[in-house]
């Protein structure tokens, strides 16, 4: 046998070696990527390495403004009803209480100054305080029950104010509710209290009587009268009228059945656009929506400066103070006890245990008298309320009212203002698309462009925007690529679904609850 010399023995160790150190790098390799991948924490006082995407933040926001100013000094001061001014004699509503129910919605998400103002607008108007339902739409559940909002939070509102000194009554949303949702809610209120009908209003807005028209009713006396014409056999729509219009929807009586019959609100159409659906729908059912008059109802968006002027009382003549000082004491108190805030035909009042009247209104009462029915205290009330809405009319962004508080941050269920505005806006847009393709078209008037009840879903989108009628014809304009125009229950308005983040004091899309 021929055996290797030493020396090529030697000579295959290098070539061993290769292979060892090749195989021991393929068995280690991905243990030597996991450990060249971990790097260990900076050490304490170095800047942290972040290499994900950076957050960019906006601009800070200013500080909120002081507390809302008290545009009813006078409510402000008050322990007891009594301390409030009497309803003026000419507009108290009729006792004991007429048969109909006359029970008022009126929905409240944001801005307490309006809804005060729509609330005595209504009391001063004559309508029986028990009868007003303010309904708390503010996702804030028990929170203002419990006085635990500040007055820059917008879902702000005065319980204590509204129940013990207005004595209306107030009803909390479970959650936070759509416009739409909250109409089904009025709905279900009176189909499970048995109501065949109930008025509703807009929450920015004054309601007035015609103080300038004779033989004069109070605008709750005329309410009735449109309630009791509008169920009467004798009425020409008598089963065909969905809902009577006072100064279009900003306050309006519901006929329960008719609403039922159409199967409510769509909730899906949140906001714009929810009414043209509704009332659209009246129409393709064979309903109506006949207009009635109870009395002037300015659209605002901003308080009087004082809503005593809202209760009709002037100024003594120094004459006369003097003799009627005592008597107009007196006056106020009986009312307070009798009228405001009490069950309809109650005795309960006779019973409530005197409580001393505030100095301030104390001094107010001695100092004033009531006012004369049509007087010049009337025509100055017309004319500022009338300069109020004229002043909302001319303004672009008629709504910017809903953007007047800023504050709230720390308090329960605190929303960022801005931030609630900005969704609030993208669900407006949401809801006018479904509207578009629920009907195929994109205007406020179904019933002139052939559609008819069960075309719901059902019908590709037109061309078209508006229809209207002209001589028994149709005539349709073209729908525009370029044209940014959106539903409104008033028609149709100029504006835009985007939303401009710059300023969060100007939007052009906006509803009012």
């Amino acid at each position: 046998m021929i055996l290797p010399s030493l020396r090529s023995c030697w000579a295959l160790v290098p070539f061993i070696l290769t292979i060892f150190t090749l195989t021991l790098y393929t068995i280690r390799r991905p243990l030597l990527a996991t450990y060249t991948a971990y790097r260990p924490p900076p050490p304490s006082g170095a800047e942290p390495v972040d290499e994900g995407p950076s957050i960019i933040y906006k601009p800070p926001k200013p500080s909120p403004p002081p507390p809302l100013g008290e545009y009813f000094p006078l409510a402000a001061s008050a322990r007891t009803p009594a301390d409030l001014p009497p309803v003026p004699s000419w507009n108290k509503p009729p006792a004991p209480h007429v048969p109909e129910s006359t029970r008022l919605y009126i929905g409240f998400t944001r801005y307490w100054p309006l809804l005060q103002q729509v609330v005595v607008g209504y009391i001063t108007a004559g309508w029986p305080p028990e009868d007003i339902y303010v309904v708390e739409n503010t996702g804030t559940f028990d929170a203002n029950k419990n006085g635990l909002l500040t007055s820059q939070n917008p879902f702000y509102l005065d319980y204590h104010r509204l129940i013990e000194l207005f004595g209306v009554n107030v009803i909390t949303t479970p959650s936070l509710q759509t416009f739409a949702q909250l109409q089904n809610l009025y709905l279900s209120e009176a189909i499970n209290n048995n109501l065949t009908h109930y008025f509703w209003a807009h929450m920015d807005t004054v309601p007035q009587s015609h103080e300038d028209i004779q033989p004069y009713k109070s605008l709750y006396a005329i309410a009735v009268d449109v309630i009791r014409e509008s169920f009467s056999p004798k009425y020409e729509p008598h089963d065909r009228w969905a809902v009577r219009f006072f100064s279009y929807d900003w306050l309006a009586l519901v006929n329960v059945k008719a609403y039922v019959k159409v199967g409510g609100w769509d909730t899906m159409i949140g906001y714009y656009g929810t009414d043209c659906d509704m009332h659209g729908r009246f129409a393709l059912n064979g309903l109506e929506t006949p207009i009635a008059d109870a009395g002037q109802v300015f659209d605002v968006g901003r308080s009087l400066d004082d809503l005593e002027v809202l209760y009709r009382r002037r100024k003594k003549a120094k004459a006369e103070r003097g003799a009627e000082e005592e008597k107009t004491v007196v006056t106020v108190g009986e009312h307070g006890k009798v009228t405001i805030g009490e069950p309809k035909n109650s005795t309960a009042a006779a019973s409530t245990p005197k409580q001393p009247t505030a100095p301030e209104n104390l001094k107010y009462f001695s100092s004033t008298e009531e006012d004369t029915l049509g007087g010049r205290g009337w025509t100055a009330l017309q004319t500022t309320l009338e300069s109020l809405a004229d002043e909302k009319r001319k303004d672009p962004y008629r709504n910017s009212w809903q953007l007047k508080q800023s504050g709230g941050k720390g308090e329960p269920f605190y929303y960022d203002a801005d931030g609630w505005e900005k969704a609030l806006q993208l669900t407006i847009a949401a809801g006018v698309e479904v509207y578009e393709q629920k009907w195929g078209h994109k205007g406020c008037d179904i019933q002139h462009v052939g559609l008819k009840e069960g075309d719901q879903w059902m019908v590709e989108k037109d061309n078209t925007w508006a229809c209207e009628k002209d001589g028994g014809k149709r005539k349709c304009k073209e729908r525009g690529e370029d044209d940014t125009r959106i539903l409104s229950g008033h028609g149709m308005i100029k504006g835009t679904l985007s939303i401009d983040e710059s300023n969060y004091g100007q939007r052009t899309i906006s509803m009012s609850m």
